[in-house]
Parts: structure tokens; sequence; C-alpha cells
């Protein structure tokens, strides 16, 4: 019995010991997304700073603010408007997505002493016109349905234009992050509208 307490005793020394000792294992030192960040010694870190966000960064949540809120000025038609309920469900997964993605970049411009600004409409692909947005609004059944669904698929493509880009030109971390979640969802979001669109 006593030599079973030793062999504890021991082992949860070896543990304390091993916890005790300083972290030697090199860490990745942030970079530019797609750079190829250096690895530093642990002891270093505290005085590693990210890149600040660039004119890239800065122009791209600025102009998917406004990307997304006529995304959203689409998907309000829907629920008085549409006919077919996938359709509406789009629509309200839609909102649901990008009405806090809004609000997630509005609040890095505050973080980041940026005065938040809509941008060059024109300069963004994938935007509908306000002909194309005011047939939308007077559109109703199936003609909403296949209206809506031909303008979201050409709005979410510009979108992912407008990620693919800044995570080539961009420097900040948090832009790349944004930028791979609307890629993600909006690509899903393509795909099921494509598929729903020949049925209608």
């Amino acid at each position: 019995m006593r030599s079973g307490v030793v062999v504890i005793v021991a082992a949860f020394a070896l543990l304390a010991g091993c916890t005790s000792e300083p972290a030697t294992a090199p860490l990745i030192a942030p970079d530019t997304p797609g750079g190829s960040a250096p690895t530093i010694a642990p002891s270093d870190a505290s005085g590693v700073v990210p890149p600040p966000p660039n004119d890239a960064d800065r122009d791209y949540v600025a102009m998917m603010i406004a990307h997304h809120e006529q995304a959203l000025a689409m998907t309000r038609f829907a629920p008085e408007r549409a006919q077919n309920e996938t359709v509406k469900g789009l629509a309200e997964r839609i909102r649901f997505s990008q009405e806090p993605e809004i609000g997630a970049m509005k609040q890095w411009q505050r973080t980041n002493n940026i005065v938040g600004s809509h941008g060059d409409h024109g300069s963004m692909p994938g935007m509908a016109t306000q002909e194309q947005l005011n047939a939308l609004g007077a559109a109703r059944g199936k003609d909403f349905d296949r209206m809506f669904l031909e303008l979201m698929i050409k709005h979410h493509e510009g979108a992912l234009k407008m990620a693919t880009d800044v995570r080539g030109a961009g420097s900040n971390v948090q832009v790349e992050e944004m930028a791979d979640d609307v890629i993600a969802t909006q690509t899903d979001e393509i795909n099921r509208m494509k598929a729903l669109l020949p049925t209608l």
C-alpha cells in the first residue's frame, strides 16, 4: 500500500514539474491575411501588434454594409409578396444572417475609429438598380418569387466577388474572417436559390 502512495505522489510531482517550466515552443506572429507569418519566441509575443486596416479593408466594410442593407430591403418585400414558402424562408434566412453582420461591421468601424460611409453604389458588383427594386416591390406571387431569386443570386455573386477581392488586398484579420463568413454563407444560399429557380 505504501508503495502505491509513493507512485501517486511521484506522478503528481512529475506533472507539477512539467507545468512549471516556461513555454519554449515558437508562436506564429500575426501577419496580413495570406502572408507568411513569422514565428517568434513566447517571451516576445507581448510586443507583436497586428497590421492596421488598410484602404481595402475600410472600403470593403463600408461597401458591404450598404450591400447588405440593400439585400435586407429586398427581403422585406417577401412576407407579403412572395407566394412560394421556400422563397419566404430564404428571404428570412438572409435577413437573420445579414442583420447581425451589419452590426458587426459597424462595430468594427467604431473600434478602428473609421467614420462610416456607404461608399459608391456604382462600384459595388451585384447591386440592383432603383428601377429593379421598384419592379420587385410591385410584383406579386410567382412573378415576385422569380424576380427575387434572380436579383438576389446576382446580388450574392457580387458580394462573393467583393469578399474574394478583400481577402487578397486587405491586411486586417477580422475583415478576412468576415469575408470568409460571407463566402461560406452566400455560396450556400446561391446554390439553394439556383436549385429553386427552375421549379417556379
